[in-house]
């Protein structure tokens, strides 16, 4: 497995981690994705340490907490051996002040979610989203006295624009806050919008992706292609409308080009659109998902291996989109305002 630093920080993640929304298994969008108990999630957690996958990403609202329990007891005894990324901010309970980045709700999140994970401490904590009703000192100020309290190590966000993030590492600088260093993103071969502006952001501040879904709410699986029906045991029968709009069409343009290029290697569409994307810039760590442990091994065989240039070039070509205003304007000027991959 290799290793890459998160960011600009001294932190080292592997280039995959794994994604745990399959565990727990609690309401009916979750136990669509998957319903894994402890004694499976030790199965998966062991496979991926063999693998040298250490880092494992949760948030409080999946499965109402029932993922981070669940990971919590799968990890017992192996604490010292992984890495854990988990998130908050989104509603979790009825009360006023159980939802947003408040001092209130962020310092009350992380001590609950400590005693689910049953550790004294999180690697890496997410917002999950950006709350526009606190100031940004308040946030940044809460994470500082959390990190501080060794409670947390390092900090990123989730789902922010670019100005959100920006205006949050202006804070940071100003005041001697810590910075953020992660960016859990969407980001596919066929939702390319974060190269427009989150990317170039990350290049110049140094801010790592963290990709979440990276084969398209599942998408680019193998199991969609041109002229056949959805396959039966997709998830995307109930979730699809919770999940990144993409135009069919679009969708079947970029799997007639991995479909090429998995006969020119030998690997599967879901190897390839995962390798796609550990060669893109930014990129820290890919999370997979797995609601079993043959989908698990598909997805560790992304590592070990790269796509050509050549092979990379067709996929691009297939999965380009025109960018919205201002980006496709600013790609006139090239000359002077280079976007980090051609889009």
């Amino acid at each position: 497995m290799e290793y890459r630093h998160l960011g600009a920080s001294g932190f080292k993640v592997p280039a995959l981690s794994f994604g745990t929304g399959t565990f727990g298994g609690k309401g009916e969008f979750f136990n669509a994705w998957g319903a894994t108990d402890v004694a499976e999630a030790r199965r998966l957690i062991d496979i991926c340490l063999d693998a040298g996958v250490n880092m494992f990403d949760s948030a409080d609202i999946y499965s109402g907490g029932s993922s981070e329990a669940v990971l919590g007891e799968a990890i017992k005894g192996k604490r010292d051996k992984v890495l854990i990324s988990t998130k908050a901010t989104f509603r979790f309970g009825d009360d006023p002040n159980s939802v947003g980045s408040s001092r209130f709700h962020l310092i009350r999140s992380v001590e609950e979610q400590l005693k689910r994970l049953g550790t004294d401490y999180i690697d890496l904590f997410q917002l999950h989203g950006f709350d526009a009703k606190t100031p940004v000192t308040e946030v940044l100020s809460t994470l500082d006295d959390l990190v501080r309290a060794g409670k947390i190590r390092y900090i990123g966000v989730s789902n922010f624009s670019g100005w959100h993030l920006m205006k949050s590492l202006d804070v940071s600088d100003r005041y001697g806050y810590p910075r953020y260093v992660a960016n859990q993103t969407y980001y596919s071969l066929i939702g390319r919008d974060y190269e427009w502006e989150l990317m170039p952001l990350g290049i110049d501040q140094g801010v790592g992706a963290v990709v979440w879904s990276p084969l398209g709410w599942g998408r680019l699986t193998g199991k969609i292609r041109r002229g056949e029906p959805l396959h039966a045991g997709s998830r995307l029968h109930k979730t699809a409308d919770m999940g990144p709009p993409v135009a069919d069409e679009h969708v079947y343009r970029v799997v007639d080009a991995l479909d090429k290029v998995a006969e020119e290697t030998g690997k599967t569409v879901a190897q390839i659109a995962l390798n796609w994307l550990l060669q893109r810039p930014t990129v820290a760590t890919v999370l997979i998902g797995a609601r079993d442990e043959e989908q698990l091994r598909q997805n560790l065989g992304a590592v070990g291996w790269n796509l050509t240039a050549e092979q990379i070039a067709t996929l691009d070509e297939a999965s380009r989109v025109r960018p919205v205003y201002p980006y496709w304007h600013q790609q006139g000027f090239d000359e002077r305002n280079p976007f980090p991959v051609k889009v």
